[in-house]
């Protein structure tokens, strides 16, 4: 997932800070805390040059998600945390950042960009050019487990280790932090929207029942769980038979749905597995003391953090609101420059 510092210098300026996700975009106003929560998704229109026009950014483009004529496509700009189209990227960028300011921007901002820690070289540059062509003056490069932690309260500049697991909608970052740098990290390109493709599948498959991605996300949301809870739940389920190729309605269970999820979260385990044999020995003392930290979309999945601690046989506590740790870590940031520059990677 990439996620997005914005410092406007000048009179005119205000901090801010924006996670800019696979799924979503937060926004984070320095003094005044997240003033924007939109879904990552844009509704572009065709037009005759061959070129494509921007209709609706956020909110109003994820409603079209499925439902729009041929001419209008509602697109994720972002995948696995990683820019998939710049131009849209770009324009989703300016998006938000004239919403927040409600103006046009006179003077160019500092843009820090939170990755992934698994993303290449050409990656890399790559985030750095779209962000320069939203109207960016200067652009650093963090991974995205730093800005986690922060948000997640964990103590990085001390001597002693801090393992926090994001897990966001197209990737899920795994890092050990100590003395405000990453020891040891490990990134799957498994998240949230991999959960909600294999519950479309799960269904397809089992029941011939063909639905949306926002009908598999609600599915996730409502019933979805990495570990057997004491009450089976349910949920009325709409989509078209693949059959008869008429509407149909469905009853599935919490049961179906964890099987369905079963891979999706063996991927995690996995990851976090690798990242606690790949850890040294004193900081391993340390994260059996303090436990494992679990941040992003990722960490509401019922049941995980019980899962979590079954396998690893460590504690596992979920962070405070995880679905804004990476915004509130960067807004946090933007009163410690110096420590940004610290942390940077260098281009």
């Amino acid at each position: 997932m990439l996620r997005i510092i914005s410092y406007l210098g000048g009179f005119f300026s205000n901090d801010l800070a924006i996670d800019l996700g696979t799924a979503n975009t937060v926004v984070y106003l320095k003094n005044k805390g997240i003033v924007v929560r939109e879904p990552s998704v844009v509704a572009v229109q065709k037009i005759p040059n061959g070129r494509q026009m921007v209709l609706k950014v956020g909110t109003e483009a994820k409603l079209m998600l499925g439902r729009t004529p041929g001419t209008i496509t509602a697109i994720r700009p972002m995948k696995d945390g990683v820019i998939a189209d710049f131009d849209i990227t770009e324009e989703m960028l300016r998006y938000f950042m004239q919403k927040v300011h409600n103006r046009k921007t006179l003077v160019r901002p500092r843009v820090v960009v939170c990755v992934p820690s698994g993303i290449t070289q050409v990656e890399r540059r790559a985030v750095r050019e779209s962000a320069e062509s939203a109207g960016a003056r200067e652009v650093y490069l963090i991974e995205e487990p730093m800005a986690a932690a922060i948000g997640a309260g964990l103590p990085i500049t001390e001597a002693s280790g801090n393992m926090i697991v994001d897990i966001g909608g197209g990737t899920t970052e795994v890092a050990v932090v100590s003395l405000a740098g990453i020891v040891f990290a490990q990134s799957t390109r498994m998240g949230g929207d991999k959960m909600d493709e294999a519950i479309v599948q799960f269904i397809r498959k089992k029941y011939n029942l063909q639905i949306g991605e926002r009908m598999a996300e609600s599915i996730k949301v409502e019933i979805g769980e990495a570990y057997p809870s004491p009450e089976r739940r349910t949920k009325i389920v709409k989509g078209r038979d693949l059959v008869s190729g008429v509407p149909k309605t469905i009853e599935v269970n919490s049961d179906e749905i964890r099987e369905a999820l079963k891979e999706s979260v063996n991927a995690i385990l996995d990851t976090v597995r690798i990242c606690l044999e790949k850890t040294p020995p004193e900081l391993a003392a340390d994260i059996v003391d303090k436990g494992i930290f679990l941040a992003g979309g990722g960490a509401l999945l019922s049941n995980l953090d019980m899962l979590l601690r079954e396998v690893t046989k460590v504690p596992v506590l979920i962070a405070d609101n995880p679905l804004d740790c990476v915004a509130l870590g960067s807004g946090k940031m933007l009163d410690e420059l110096e420590m940004l520059r610290k942390v940077a990677i260098n281009l």
